[in-house]
This record gives C-alpha cells, structure tokens and sequence, in this order.
C-alpha cells in the first residue's frame, strides 16, 4: 500500500557533507525521503543560480519534490512602501521557484499592523496574493526559447502559493484566516503548520480526532485533498510560538498525526516538511512512525480477518471470539504478572539470606563492646556522693 504522504526536510540534510541544494536532494533520496523545502529566506544571489538550475533538472528527472520558502519577513499588511519592499524580495522567491521547479511557494503575510484583523485585512491579502499568483504565471510562461534549458515550464503546472498559518496571536495567520484567503483566490494552497496551529491554539493537536477536524475543516472550506504541511516540536506560552524544538522534547506529538493518515487518510495527498532543528533525522522519525502506525492497522485487520474465518467454521460470531481470545490475554497477563511477582519475592530472600551472615558477625562485635562497659560502670561508682552530675562523657547523644 502507497502512503499518500512525501516527507522531508526544510533545507539542506544536516548530515550532508556537501552544502549544495543537488548534493542535499541525493541525501534526501538516499534516506527514503521524497522532497525537501529550499530555504529562501533572503534575497537569491545570481552565483546561485546554477545549483538552482541543476535542482531542477534533477527534480525533472527524478519526479523528485522540490519546494521552496519565501522570506520569513513580510509586510504585505503594511503600507506602500512597506507592501513594496516584501514585494520586491518575493519575486526573488517566485525566480528561484521557477528554476528549481518548485510544487509549492511558502509565504508569510506578516503583522496586522494599524489594519488589525477583520475583514479589512483578508480582503488586501486577497488582492495582494492574486497579483503573486498572476506573476506566477508570467513567470512561467514569459519566454517559450528557455523551453529547451527549463522543459518543466513547457507542459508543467505553475507553482502554487502557499500561504502559511502563523503561530503567534500578532501575526495574521490562523487556520480561519487563511482558509478565507484562499477560498478567494484561485492557484492558491493553505500550508497547515502544525506547530503554529497547536501553540496559537494553547496546546491544541492532540488526538486523531483533532486531525480530522482540521483536514474536514480544510476540504469543506475550499473543496481540496492537496495538503502541505509542516511539522515539528515547538515550545509555546500563552498562544504564541517561542521556537521550534526536536519532536521528542515538545508537548505535540507525532503519533496521533501518523494515526490519522493511516486510519482515515486515504484520501489525502500530503507533503510534510521537517521544520525540527533535527530536519530529516525528525523526517526520519516522522517516517517511522507512520510506517509503526501502518503495521498496527495491518496485524488488527489480520486479527478481525482470523476471526471471521473462525466464526465461519465454528458457527460463532467474530464477537464472541474475541471475547474469548481477550479472556485469554488476560489470564495469561495475570499468569505472568504472578511468576514476576514469585521470581521478585525469590530473590529478595535471597538477597536477604545472604545477608544474614554479616548481621550476625556484626552482633558478635556489638556485643563485644558492650561487655567492656562495666569496667566503665565499676569507675563511676568509685566516684564521691558529691559528684551527682557527673556523667559518662563517652555517652553524647543524652536526647
């Protein structure tokens, strides 16, 4: 069975001995891992051009993945000059993500500013992130003669902008907010940060339950299976997101995620990013876990599957057996619980037997001791009548 979910990290693998984009994607490939997420968080330098240019090709080849972040920093709140400047290094972004061939193009909208939230705000994103998707397409389809060198462009489908849910209460981006963005604007995906939903929702995201709701959310508001998501552990206070954190050391778990997508995720397509400080050794995990998940539903379709063969033949229901067969584990618990018990009360006699012998060379020398005092006692009562306060002075500990 497929998983409908691509994992990997947000930037080159930690591991990767070389620093480039390309030797970072032949790492990620080796790990089992299918896509990754370039870091562009300032402005692109032409000399990187051709580590770019060499990413996608790669990623033509390989059906490899690849995705990119936009800056960190945004005003598209803001006023003029503030929307111009995120603006202008935006499109550095939309140029990278044409010469790697990138699926998805993470944005952030940044601050409410003087506008606040409300409605006021979602409509300027809507207008801003229209034009974004516009030159998108410009983008794509400026010049048909760079065909041969970009071949993804010709036949491809145009990067989709993603717009990410933010994970502090100042900063426009809950999953409401964005949802009503791209409801309104077509060639748009929302990227469901699971650590930024869980810390601005005070330690939200915790069952499987909690998971469908958010991707029944999802598909109800804007009719989509195609998710990109991010993940990792974070440390939170009061609705806000203080830093990311490894998985294991955060209050969000992975597992009732990977419960999720194999249970009742069938339907989904998911790319989910490593945001971890441990990018893909937490992908890795992330991994794992999906795959332990996996197996779990397996051996307990195994197990139903068993019992109806068995109902067949012995004219029982599948409920009465396993009915019977949890009677079993529980007396074969309570069996092994009480040989525990046996084998612990064994060898506490025993540790205590082999003890006796040095409580009893130590008696031998107290008593010893004791019989010397008399000849202390005899001292004493040689002593005047006078001295009636006079005390043995060996004899300290009088309380």
């Amino acid at each position: 069975m497929l998983l409908p979910v691509r994992l990997g990290p947000a930037g080159i693998p930690l591991s990767c001995k070389g620093r480039t984009i390309v030797e970072g994607m032949d790492d990620i490939i080796s790990l089992g891992l299918e896509t990754m997420e370039v870091q562009t968080v300032r402005m692109i330098a032409p000399q990187h051009f051709e580590q770019y240019w060499q990413a996608g090709v790669l990623a033509n080849k390989t059906e490899f993945e690849m995705n990119i972040h936009g800056p960190y920093y945004s005003e598209l709140l803001g006023n003029r000059v503030e929307r111009g400047r995120s603006l202008t290094k935006i499109e550095s972004t939309l140029q990278a993500a044409k010469t790697i061939n990138a699926r998805h193009i993470t944005l952030h909208a940044g601050h409410y500013g003087e506008m606040g939230r409300g409605r006021a705000a979602n409509e300027q994103l809507v207008n801003v992130f229209s034009g974004i998707v516009e030159r998108v397409e410009e983008i794509w389809h400026d010049d048909e003669d760079i065909y041969p060198v970009f071949p993804w462009l010709k036949d491809g489908t145009p990067s989709k902008i993603g717009i990410e849910t933010s994970g502090r209460q100042e900063l426009w981006g809950s999953l409401e907010e964005v949802l009503e963005v791209v409801n309104h604007v077509d060639g748009t995906v929302p990227v469901l940060n699971i650590a930024h939903i869980h810390s601005r929702g005070h330690g939200s995201m915790r069952t499987s339950e909690d998971y469908g709701e958010m991707f029944d959310l999802v598909r109800e508001t804007i009719g989509t299976k195609e998710f990109y998501c991010h993940f990792s552990g974070v440390e939170h206070r009061t609705g806000n997101a203080m830093h990311y954190t490894q998985i294991k050391k955060s209050d969000l778990n992975f597992e009732p995620l990977a419960e999720f997508i194999v249970e009742e995720g069938g339907w989904l397509d998911i790319t989910l990013i490593s945001d971890s400080p441990l990018l893909e050794h937490d992908a890795m995990y992330m991994l794992q876990n999906i795959e332990k998940a996996r197996h779990k539903q397996l051996e307990r379709k195994a197990r139903e599957d068993r019992r109806r063969s068995l109902a067949a033949q012995t004219g029982r229901s599948a409920e009465e057996i396993k009915a019977r067969e949890l009677e079993i584990a529980s007396a074969r618990n309570q069996a092994a619980t009480a040989e525990m018990k046996q084998k612990a009360a064994a060898q506490k006699a025993e540790a205590q037997a082999e003890a006796a012998p040095a409580e009893v060379k130590q008696g031998e020398s107290t008593t010893t001791a004791k019989e010397t005092k008399p000849t202390k006692a005899k001292k004493t009562e040689q002593k005047t009548d006078d001295d009636v306060f006079d005390f043995d002075e060996e004899d300290e500990d009088l309380f």
